[in-house]
């Protein structure tokens, strides 16, 4: 399937993503992959099984050179793809080994067909074989041996969703890649071809879910006039797996219904949020469910009526459950009237209610215990909620991270939060495993990411910002996974397999993120940026609306030292955590440096594990964060000629900004707390 063009553009203008199906260079490489894949047996009756079909012409075609010929019994060398209800699937016996997969996995494997040496592609349903088709091309677009093929894939957890920050207006909160994909003003009656594409490329990742409009919701998306344009794109979306979800107002009730109230406890409430709930699903049988921000930043909520978030969630998830959807109950609330700290809320108000949620709602934490800042540790929901699921929120858009101007690959931060130890358990009760229900029994489990997708011809913003859409994509799937495996993966898929590319590249990815957290909140540093827009750095930043949306509020600066101090003597953050984590967080000896400051207020000259005090240790990691991204761009450099042009100058230039932003971030923070340390700055 040939995406859809957009106008004219180059071929590598970054449009086809990571599903470019680039031809095979090694001719020997290529011929040993005709050999192996000489014919396709592939069903082409319903949608799914049309798309399936159709993503193997095209992508053999485009990386062999020559399209497998269709059909209907195998021959040797058949590419075989089959679900239960296949006639061929009485041959393969595979049901056992299916029922461990579940309905969304699949099995690769070599085989034999009435004495036919096969590649089959089985699963239990035909999105699962969508997954594995996709799977299958991903080991030919990386290279990989096609013989003796044995892989058997399931998805970890059971939501995988993308939650659009998307407005009515076509813009995007927190969006840096143009406008929005859905353009309401031509639907229901136009679907733009770009939205195939889309569900296409989720589906190439195995997520299933996509949230359409902003969590800072306009009660307009309930009417039945939007609701009828949500079900077109719910029905494009369908063949690929991939389910809609809503964000309502809470206050809808009172904005659009007509009632006095939105109080979730009042009878006529209910009854409107059950007929409109009954309205949705005659519309889209496969709704997904809710996606709620409430009392939270302005939002209306239950709060609003004496009523508390379960309250809230449970008139919901009552509506919902007859249909088989889900509430996603965000967890992002803080009231600086209650908490000096502003990160004590959460905990604070959902894990007293741990165990009173319906089994159908998830409560969604941010990673971290703020705001998606360049490095938390990890939110203390996570182990914190024992008896109701928790599902992780992870921000794909660069929001706090350079927008998508500056080069930074999530990986290492998801993998860094996945693999955290709770201690919820003891031992071996990492945020992955939590995540997953191997800890505590969930019923449901999830993984969201806010989404960094928008109308400019990449999709992204920056080449390398699609790597960030496909390692989300890869972790939802496999919370467990290797961010330097998914790394090399997306290269060889995205820029080639030419060694002398795919390793430099590889190596820039892994040290980016690092390199931004030195030179931006190196030790634990948070919030210190400029206000509302979080590019640029802005340390002594007041801002007049409240306290806690201030940079000074978060780097406590003054003639002692610097950081917030969140141990035992100061807010007590650190016994929301499990034993010994919180004993080790609340020491100054035992805290790990990259949390220092997020735990501790730390007096200037202390000394630190590198033999230098603690302002030497702080100037020092400032400007080895500028040197690190002058060395990215370096790098970067050396690979002129090898990759294509557009794309080669396109992150060339944003690499030349970033290093101005870095040196920019060094000088601009380093100046401000020099001014309380009254120690001369040293890069040494």
């Amino acid at each position: 399937m040939e995406m859809a063009l957009m106008g004219k553009a180059s071929a590598e203008d970054g449009y086809k993503l990571w599903l470019r199906y680039a031809k095979v260079e090694d001719a020997s490489l290529r011929e040993a992959y005709r050999s192996a894949i000489s014919s396709l047996v592939v069903p082409g009756q319903t949608q799914t099984e049309k798309i399936i079909l159709q993503e193997l012409r095209t992508g053999l075609k485009g990386m062999l050179g020559v399209e497998p010929a269709q059909v209907k019994e195998p021959q040797d060398h058949s590419l075989v793809v089959a679900t239960p209800s296949s006639p061929l699937f009485f041959f393969l016996k595979w049901n056992k080994e299916l029922s461990k997969v579940g309905a969304e996995g699949y099995l690769i494997r070599s085989t034999s067909i009435g004495g036919h040496p096969c590649v089959v592609i089985a699963s239990q349903t035909q999105v699962g074989c969508l997954y594995g088709t996709f799977h299958f091309l991903r080991l030919i677009g990386t290279q990989q041996p096609l013989d003796k093929l044995n892989f058997s894939e399931r998805p970890r957890v059971k939501l995988r969703v993308l939650d659009h920050w998307d407005n009515l207006d076509g813009s995007i909160e927190r969006g840096y890649a143009g406008k929005s994909l859905w353009k309401w003003k031509e639907l229901p009656n136009r679907l733009d071809p770009r939205l195939t594409d889309y569900a296409r490329a989720d589906a190439s990742l195995g997520i299933n879910g996509a949230v359409l409009n902003n969590v800072n919701s306009n009660p307009i998306f309930l009417t039945t006039e939007y609701l009828k344009k949500v079900a077109a794109i719910a029905s494009l979306f369908r063949p690929y797996g991939l389910k809609v979800y809503l964000c309502p107002n809470f206050g809808a009730p009172k904005h659009i219904g007509g009632l006095p109230t939105s109080d979730p406890l009042d009878p006529q409430v209910i009854a409107w949020w059950k007929a409109k709930v009954d309205e949705i699903y005659t519309l889209i049988p496969d709704f997904g469910g809710f996606l709620v921000k409430a009392n939270s930043e302005g939002q209306s909520g239950p709060q609003d009526y004496g009523r508390t978030h379960r309250q809230g969630a449970n008139m919901l998830a009552k509506a919902l459950k007859p249909h088989g959807g889900v509430v996603m109950w965000r967890s992002f609330v803080y009231n600086d009237s209650l908490d000096p700290d502003r990160i004590n809320r959460a905990y604070k108000e959902f894990q007293p209610e741990d165990g009173k949620f319906l089994d159908n709602v998830l409560i969604q934490s941010k990673n971290g215990a703020l705001d998606f800042q360049p490095r938390e540790p990890f939110a203390p929901l996570f182990g914190g909620l024992q008896k109701t699921s928790v599902m992780a929120e992870l921000q794909v858009t660069q929001e706090y991270l350079g927008h998508s101007t500056h080069l930074v690959y999530l990986g290492p931060m998801w993998e860094e939060f996945f693999q955290s130890e709770t201690y919820a358990k003891g031992k071996d009760s990492t945020v992955a495993k939590i995540v997953e229900g191997k800890v505590f029994p969930y019923r449901l489990t999830g993984i969201a990411g806010v989404a960094n997708t928008g109308s400019d011809r990449n999709w992204t913003g920056h080449p390398f910002a699609q790597a960030n859409w496909y390692a989300f994509g890869r972790f939802a799937w496999n919370p467990e996974s290797s961010a330097r495996d998914l790394a090399e993966e997306w290269t060889r898929l995205t820029w080639g397999n030419n060694p002398k590319v795919v390793g430099p590249v590889v190596e820039i990815m892994m040290g980016s993120r690092e390199t931004f957290v030195d030179y931006v909140t190196p030790l634990g540093l948070s919030g210190v940026f400029e206000k509302d827009i979080h590019y640029a750095p802005d340390p002594g930043m007041v801002d007049p609306r409240r306290e806690d949306w201030s940079a000074a509020y978060y780097t406590r600066a003054d003639k002692t030292g610097l950081g917030f101090d969140r141990t035992r003597k100061g807010s007590d953050n650190v016994d929301q955590y499990h034993p010994p984590l919180n004993d080790r967080f609340n020491s100054l000896k035992t805290c790990p440096e990259k949390y220092l400051l997020w735990f501790h207020h730390v007096v200037w000259n202390q000394k630190m594990k590198s033999g230098r005090t603690f302002w030497g240790e702080l100037c020092a990691r400032y400007d080895l964060g500028v040197q690190q991204v002058k060395e990215m761009q370096t790098q970067w450099i050396s690979l002129k000629g090898l990759v294509d042009g557009e794309r080669y100058g396109l992150v060339g230039d944003k690499l030349r900004q970033q290093v101005e932003d870095a040196m920019a971030w060094r000088d601009k923070c380093l100046k401000y707390f020099q001014g309380f340390s009254g120690r001369p700055v040293s890069k040494k």
